[in-house]
């Protein structure tokens, strides 16, 4: 787990920080959990946003939308984990597979596939550049819609929408590759 530098003097969080932490840190660390795959690397994406946000507490204007403002920002520091961790050669791999009710039969086939499926994923994802690997995530990971993208990130929907066709595009080559389906 990511720890703050105990040399660093770090600002007293503010009231307002306390609450947006109490409203948000779950969401965030919903966020992260699904970039990553991995509840350890969900909380350190958790304390990096948070640390950040409490380095910068008196120049961030988080209104009017402190929650989509943290969306993003777990959405990126997870990418930038998991980046950090394949240009080390090591991909978070998923340990448990939990299957909703009414899905697949569960069988040790069916969760190897499920985890080398994901494994491509998250491969083929860390491929597409920053922002691509960002668009991709919020919408096919969060479920974020178009037109939220093209506000968060300041894009027209029309741009969110042919960076997504192409990062979907890759995506498919890159996993169809990965699991071997030429």
């Amino acid at each position: 787990m990511l720890v703050a530098n105990p040399t660093e003097t770090l600002p007293a969080p503010s009231t307002e920080l306390d609450d947006i932490f109490q409203r948000y840190h779950g969401k965030v660390f919903a966020a992260a959990y699904r970039v990553t795959g991995s509840a350890q690397d969900a909380e350190d994406v958790l304390q990096t946003v948070f640390l950040r946000l409490l380095k910068r507490q008196h120049e961030m204007q988080l209104d009017p939308n402190p929650g989509a403002y943290l969306h993003r920002a777990a959405v990126n520091a997870g990418l930038d984990l998991m980046r950090a961790r394949s240009r080390k050669r090591s991909i978070a791999l998923d340990d448990l597979d939990v299957q909703p009710e009414g899905s697949r039969v569960d069988s040790p086939e069916n969760r190897q596939q499920d985890q080398e499926l994901r494994r491509g994923l998250r491969q083929a994802v860390l491929g597409l550049s920053e922002k691509a690997a960002e668009i991709f995530t919020l919408r096919f990971l969060e479920g974020v819609s178009n037109r939220e993208i093209a506000e968060l990130m300041g894009m027209s929907q029309t741009a969110v929408g042919v960076a997504l066709h192409r990062a979907r595009a890759q995506v498919k080559d890159e996993i169809r590759s990965f699991v071997g389906d030429n």
